[in-house]
């Protein structure tokens, strides 16, 4: 019934997992308007179990997943091709990472860029042992400092990337070397066969399409938020609360979806490509404007390599930090949330990466995925936290003021801007063009994510299905964002965050399944140095490949 469904739209898809997928997407919606504060009690409390119960979990898990990344990377299984023995990267390095990089993390990095520094440089993450206070004293040190951007770095280089990249291994491997669907289900196929196919599945198909799409318009309503304080400070207009700020997020919202639709009717090329390439050139701007308009230019230069050796020589023992003693909780809010927030991101990234790493070794791909943006990354957040850590030095309650007294997180960057040495007009001009910086890195956002969406629903990289299929889902994105935010207010947000925060759970285990099933795909796989081939002793017979004795 539903494939005739589909045929009669003239849709090229799956059809159970699309119409399963749009109808559980539309029902929760209406549910979470009708019944926001249920829903908001019940998720909050398994999110709460989840953080407060399974935080170790989360911080070992996301560290077994880097040092397995690492070992694969240098392994003989490191020389295997994404794709066929001849097939040869289809992007070049710069507009590989200018897409990776803007589907990925440029969100965060406008986001938190200067949020996350100055909230930990006024409320300290750990107080060192042997400091004659407490976490009061401690705030504002020079040491404190240097900790707020160590953990900063921590948060968003390898480890974040780590989660984006183990997918993106698994989906470009399973899919050009083995030629299965492109679809979360596909990494069970050496433990479940065919039956990928069949209702487990769907079933594991269906809560990845909804993870992805629920995370994708939280995103949205939160860049809606930060686009709004951004405009409310650069043209003076009081936007807190009220119509007129309902009507603001509104505005953004349907131009954002509008932007994204047209870029998903341009296609890969035309448009997330040519997005990504002008968002990537405008950050660099960015960071180079505030690198040259802080009042020290010398302080962030010596600063920038400082803060890099101390988050080199600190990253491993933060991988295992549980705070096991002092036991404040600080984590649970803080890295356990970003991890389970960012899992449920991972297999919408890793499709993405994957569709456009065709063609590389593994090793070229996992040094790339994780060294590229992880060393923009820190220098990224170590030039935005050193100025605002010398902008809060110079004049107290500057930053920390607005951005941690009066939690004022979107609005952070724009106060930063405006406080520069600057001319007003400079300031006024790099605000604005800070505020497009955010408006296209979500529009490549929804762009990529309607792309991926449509491809775990249809499986087929090749099929080329119509293009109105991924206006649909950037449409349903910006809806769901629309009908979150307008139709139960921000509670419904909060709701939807700890959705998917459960939803992050059963993706984070499935990770582990990830790796095995590429371990044990690898060790017969033909063109891995060591594998011993065994002839087929007739024309029907496939083969056989078993691993020789070398060692890894």
């Amino acid at each position: 019934m539903l494939d005739d469904l589909a045929q009669k739209l003239g849709l090229r898809t799956n059809a159970p997992i699309f119409f399963t997928s749009t109808a559980l997407a539309i029902l929760f919606v209406v549910v979470t308007i009708l019944f926001t504060e249920q829903i908001n009690n019940v998720f909050s409390s398994m999110t709460g179990f989840i953080l407060s119960s399974l935080s170790w979990f989360y911080i070992l898990g996301v560290t077994v997943f880097l040092g397995f990344l690492i070992w694969i990377a240098i392994s003989r299984y490191g020389s295997v091709r994404l794709g066929g023995p001849d097939s040869r990267p289809e992007y070049s390095n710069w507009a590989w990472f200018a897409m990776l990089f803007a589907a990925g993390i440029g969100t965060i990095l406008m986001f938190w860029g200067v949020a996350e520094p100055i909230n930990h440089y006024a409320n300290p993450p750990r107080v060192p042992l042997g400091f004659d206070g407490d976490a009061e004293d401690f705030a504002g040190t020079a040491a404190a400092a240097k900790q707020a951007i160590t953990f900063t770095n921590y948060h968003f280089a390898l480890h974040t990337w780590a989660i984006f990249t183990l997918p993106a291994l698994a989906f470009a491997y399973f899919i050009f070397r083995r030629g299965l669907p492109m679809r979360v289900s596909s990494f069970f196929y050496p433990f479940l066969g065919e039956r990928i196919h069949g209702p487990i599945g769907r079933i594991i198909d269906v809560t990845t399409v909804l993870g992805t799409l629920f995370g994708l318009s939280v995103s949205i309503g939160l860049g809606s938020a930060q686009i709004n304080s951004g405009l409310s400070r650069l043209f003076g207009f009081n936007l807190d609360g009220g119509a007129l700020e309902l009507a603001s997020q509104l505005g953004i919202i349907v131009v954002i979806t509008a932007i994204a639709i047209v870029s998903v009717a341009l296609g890969l090329d035309k448009g997330i490509k040519r997005l990504s390439n002008i968002n990537i050139l405008m950050s660099i701007g960015l960071l180079i404007f505030v690198f040259l308009a802080a009042s020290s230019p010398l302080f962030l230069a010596k600063g920038v390599v400082e803060q890099t050796g101390d988050y080199l020589s600190n990253v491993v023992s933060l991988a295992f930090w549980n705070d096991t003693y002092a036991g404040t909780g600080w984590q649970d809010g803080w890295t356990v949330f970003y991890w389970a927030w960012t899992i449920t991101w991972a297999p919408f990234i890793g499709i993405f990466i994957a569709r456009i790493s065709k063609g590389r070794t593994i090793r070229e791909f996992v040094a790339g995925v994780l060294g590229l943006p992880t060393l923009f990354s820190v220098i990224w957040f170590s030039t935005f936290g050193l100025a605002a850590f010398d902008m809060e030095r110079a004049n107290p309650g500057v930053l920390v003021g607005p951005v941690v007294d009066e939690a004022d997180v979107p609005g952070a960057l724009y106060v930063f801007i405006r406080e520069l040495p600057v001319l007003d007009v400079v300031s006024t001009l790099v605000a604005a063009i800070a505020i497009v910086i955010v408006a296209i890195f979500f529009i490549t956002s929804s762009d990529s994510a309607s792309l991926v969406i449509d491809m775990m629903c249809n499986g087929d990289q090749h099929s080329n299905p119509p293009t109105r299929q991924r206006i649909f889902w950037a449409v349903l994105e910006g809806l769901v964002a629309l009908a979150l935010i307008f139709g139960a207010g921000p509670a419904a947000l909060d709701a939807l965050s700890e959705v998917i925060t459960v939803i992050g759970l059963p993706f984070f285990i499935m990770s582990f399944f990830m790796m095995a099933a590429l371990v044990v795909s690898l060790r017969s796989d033909p063109d891995v140095p060591g594998n011993v081939v065994t002839p087929a002793k007739s024309s029907g017979e496939e083969p056989a490949v078993t691993e020789s004795s070398t060692s890894d």
